[in-house]
């Protein structure tokens, strides 16, 4: 995938803990990168405040392609877009580019269900996240 089919990116620093023994960074570091991105620019975006927010989002779904791998101390940059948003769900779509490759390293989905803090059911996305998501568009 490549990299103009985002148009928000993220700054991801690679750590020496992420390396396996294999030398590049473990799969599983991959989907921890996809939530930091996500959630970075949703708290940067002014649209989640994971401490006192009414509503949040609950990651229900995520899946990675790997194409080449990343090792520490490369710089990662993610890419982000928005596939779907419905009335309480958003499917997000991460690729992760080693810093300045114009293809991804790997890409995936990321799904969160949008829940009142309180009760945890799903409820409308709220305004100012509908306005961020269309800024992927």
């Amino acid at each position: 995938m490549r990299r103009d089919a985002f148009k928000v990116f993220r700054p991801i620093q690679t750590r020496w803990a992420d390396n396996d023994v294999y030398g590049h960074v473990n799969n599983v570091v991959y989907y921890s990168w996809f939530d930091t991105a996500v959630n970075g620019w949703l708290i940067e975006g002014g649209a989640l405040d994971i401490h006192h927010g009414e509503t949040i989002g609950l990651v229900v779904h995520t899946h990675c392609h790997y194409f080449a791998p990343l090792a520490f101390p490369q710089r990662v940059e993610a890419g982000i877009r928005v596939l779907h948003a419905g009335s309480s769900s958003v499917r997000y779509q991460v690729g992760l580019f080693a810093q300045g490759d114009t293809h991804t390293a790997a890409w995936g989905e990321f799904v969160h269900v949008y829940v009142r803090r309180d009760n945890r059911r799903p409820t409308k996305l709220p305004q100012q996240l509908q306005q961020l998501l269309e800024t992927t568009e």
